[in-house]
């Protein structure tokens, strides 16, 4: 195993750091959000490029001018596998190289001709040619001459100075690049060991998550009476209850009937009595005026015409006879008494605590099958924890614990070497940039003098000092040119053959994963093994594992199980067995057994209604009762009766007949009040039982065939339906119990496959070693481009900024020396 990851990691020196991004889609069910906790990890893997990503793209440019060509991972393949044979196809090779070694043609050309070419000039210099003569030869277009040489002198400047300076901050990110390189180190290392450290805490996690699962588990079986009982009574109620609502609306209104009719019974009584009472104190008192009238004062004028007047209204002193001929309502009374006999409202509540006791029932009769089911749940755990024990994850991490500690001791002895080395290669850096510095002041101070002291009237003998000064300036520049250019650009040849190459073959195919394609290719690294990879980790080569799928994996946060197809070697759908867990469970469940008496009405209540239906408070006239109860007790208001014959009797002189009058008028005030007020207020209450009858009488057969039918349908549903309600419930039941462990299965395999012990770490650390390898044996400190890498994240400078659409450059051109 460690060989393996040593393998990745040595791919990774060429490699970059890019967004990890999410881990892949799955499949996982959503009844439960299982949920890992979330890993900190310390090198970040994002990257901004900067104000100088404008360097990355102006050497990316150059570098595709120079070899435009797609990577060759045929020629590759061929040459690695002729390596083996000690034959290589270097014709193919030389045609992929053609632009660099046209590059590198022209830099030696640069090298042999620069130095050759100075001790040439300066052999004509001091032989008084090339410039050196003390004479000058006046030429018409010398003025414009001198100007276009100024001013291409000037720009040459302008464009090496830029260069200089690009070259000084290179120089400067290179050497703060490598000092970062051991925080960098320690941070991945501590990731590294992270991610050996979280492995166990997430398999704890994930064990005690099963406990959650089962508690969950566990008060759905608890409350069975609620959750299996409920739903099926949830599925009984819209048929059963609107029928039972209706029955027990219907005995209400049997009880009002019987108020109503027992109302109106005694009403009618009572009618009867106080209107016999009414008529016989109208027959006193009207007996009672006569006699007075019959006083000889009446036959005198103007008293006989208030006597003949009073005498005229007597016939309006009579009693309704028809309040004491109404119709009596025992024969109706004694049916609503008969049907009360049966008690209705009782029967209505039976049917619903039957119905209301269904959750109880089933609690009660599935103890034996909860309790099995509980006793699979509990092994189920023991099963879980011995499959977790046994994951080769535990063993992979350590070995790779010793890989790590090895490596990283390797790294801390080796660094100290390598911040020496680049303190050597900054100075000399430095040194080379100062060198041009020095060189291009000396072109400044020689044309700032030559155009300050330029006499057009002047000889080479008479000229002034300054332009003397300019003329030495330029002289001292050109002759070190020719000193040193030669030398920088043999370092600028060596490191541009060599850091083309790496960026072209290594470096560019590695993030396109060109690379890994060639590396996986079959029988190539070995001609025994069809996958390199699968054949070194688990010796089963025909098992597709590639070096591509293990570092995307990585990237995409996967777990090391799924990433190494560890399931190869231990398969934990198996070794789990979900469908094992869910039939034994399923088992349990399809001994579930629930019967249900549910309780309606019965033969008695049926019977009940249709009695009520047939006790004719339907069929009554109610019309003759409403009819008398809008009439007046008496023929006339005795009220104002009363008060005319008071008129009257003061209309007349005083005496006898006078005070006679008024005495009957004041007795028929006590009628009023003692017979007529009473009757009035029968007759209201006999408007209201008459009401309340009437509303109910109304269409009574017909609401109570309704009923009948209602209970038939809903009798029916339950014998014929209440069974497969009961079925239905309870695998609706037994899903939901089950879909908790599969859920949850599901959700471990799938975690140990993706997340548990997530490789990403490993793939930011072959990320991180290439910066100290590019940054400490690629980068040209002269460079006027060179590629920045961002150290204290962990990536490459060049690939993160193409990711972002900014071209990284390996190497200046060697033109801009």
């Amino acid at each position: 195993m460690a060989l393996v990851l040593g393998s990745l990691l040595l791919l990774g020196l060429c490699g970059n750091s890019f967004s990890g991004g999410q881990p892949s889609s799955t499949d996982a069910p959503k009844a439960w959000n299982y949920e890992l906790p979330a890993t900190n990890y310390e090198t970040q893997d994002s990257h901004t490029a900067g104000p100088i990503g404008i360097l990355f793209e102006l050497v990316h440019i150059f570098l595709y001018v120079v070899q435009p060509r797609d990577f060759p991972e045929d020629t590759l393949r061929k040459v690695i596998q002729k390596a083996r044979e000690s034959k290589i196809d270097y014709d193919k090779i030389v045609y992929y190289e053609a632009g660099i070694i046209l590059c590198s043609v022209l830099g030696l050309l640069f090298i042999i001709l620069m130095p050759l070419v100075g001790y040439f000039f300066c052999m004509c210099r001091c032989c008084n040619k090339c410039g050196g003569e003390m004479h000058q030869r006046q030429k018409e277009n010398g003025p414009f001459l001198r100007k276009c040489f100024a001013i291409s002198l000037l720009v040459i400047c302008i464009i090496i100075s830029i260069g200089i300076f690009c070259g000084f901050v290179a120089n400067h990110q290179v050497r703060t690049r490598i000092k970062r390189s051991r925080k960098l180190a320690d941070s991945n290392f501590k990731d590294l060991r992270t991610l050996l450290n979280e492995t166990p805490e997430q398999i704890k996690y994930i064990l005690a998550q099963y406990n959650t699962t089962k508690d969950k588990a566990f008060s759905d079986l608890n409350s069975i009476n609620s959750v299996l009982g409920g739903g099926i009574l949830d599925r009984l109620r819209p048929n059963i209850i609107p029928v039972l609502d209706e029955i027990k609306s219907m005995a209400t209104a049997i009880k009002e009937t019987k108020e109503a009719l027992e109302n109106m019974n005694s009403t009618l009584k009572s009618l009867h009595q106080q209107s016999t009472q009414l008529s016989s104190s109208l027959t006193s008192v009207k007996t009672s005026l006569r006699a007075s009238l019959n006083d000889p004062l009446c036959s005198v004028r103007p008293s006989s015409e208030t006597c003949n007047s009073i005498r005229l209204s007597l016939s309006q002193l009579n009693s309704n006879p028809e309040l004491r001929q109404l119709p009596p309502v025992d024969a109706e009374l004694d049916k609503v008494n008969n049907v009360l006999r049966t008690d209705l409202d009782g029967l209505v509540q039976q049917g619903y605590q039957s119905l209301n006791d269904v959750p109880n029932r089933v609690q009660s009769q599935t103890k034996t099958v909860v309790a099995g089911i509980k006793r699979v749940l509990n092994s189920i755990g023991s099963d879980i924890n011995n499959v977790t024990q046994r994951l080769p994850i535990q063993d992979i991490l350590s070995e790779f614990s010793v890989y790590v500690n090895n490596t990283e001791s390797c790294i801390h002895r080796n660094l100290p070497t390598l911040e020496e080395y680049d303190s050597y290669w900054w100075l000399g850096g430095l040194v080379i940039c100062s060198l041009l510095t020095l060189i291009v002041i000396f072109y400044y101070l020689g044309l700032l003098c030559g155009v300050c002291g330029y006499d057009r009237h002047a000889t080479p003998t008479t000229r002034g000092c300054v332009s003397n000064t300019g003329g030495v300036f330029l002289m001292v520049g050109v002759g070190l040119s020719f000193l040193f250019c030669w030398i920088l650009m043999i370092i600028v040849v060596l490191t541009f053959v060599f850091g083309a190459n790496v960026e072209k073959l290594i470096c560019e195919p590695y993030t396109s994963k060109e690379l890994f394609r060639v590396l996986d290719t079959p029988y190539l690294l070995n001609e025994d093994w069809e996958y390199y990879l699968s054949g070194k980790l688990f010796n089963k080569s025909k098992m597709k594992l590639t070096f591509e799928q293990v570092y995307s994996d990585c990237k995409k946060n996967r777990g090391t199980y799924g990433t190494l197809h560890l399931q190869n070697s231990f398969n934990i759908s198996e070794c789990l067995n979900i469908n094992e867990h869910t039939t034994s469970i399923s088992s349990e469940l399809e001994s579930l057994k629930v019967n249900l008496n549910i309780f309606l009405l019965g033969a008695a209540g049926r019977k009940n209604l249709q009695d009520f239906a047939a006790c004719g408070i339907d069929r009554m006239n109610y019309d003759t009762y409403l009819a008398q109860t809008g009439k007046s007790p008496a023929g006339v208001n005795l009220l104002s009766f009363a008060y005319d014959l008071e008129a009257k009797a003061n209309s007349l002189p005083p005496g006898n007949l006078r005070n006679s009058l008024k005495r009957d008028a004041q007795t028929i005030k006590t009628i009023h009040q003692q017979r007529v007020l009473p009757i009035e207020q029968s007759l209201s209450t006999l408007y209201q039982s008459v009401k309340i009858l009437q509303r109910t009488g109304n269409g009574l057969l017909e609401r109570v065939n309704r009923i009948l039918a209602s209970l038939d349908f809903a009798q029916n549903f339950i014998t014929n339906n209440i069974s497969s309600v009961i079925i239905e419930e309870t695998k609706k039941y037994g899903k939901t119990i089950i879909g908790y462990f599969e859920h949850y299965l599901q959700w471990i395999e799938f975690s140990i496959s993706e997340k548990v012990a997530s490789c990403k770490p490993v793939a930011t650390a072959l990320d991180t070693a290439v910066d100290v390898f590019l940054c400490s044996y690629i980068i040209d400190p002269l460079v006027e481009t060179i590629p920045m890498k961002n150290m204290e994240n962990g990536n490459n400078g060049y690939h993160k900024d193409h990711l972002y659409g900014i071209h990284n450059p390996v190497m200046t051109s060697p033109s801009q020396h």
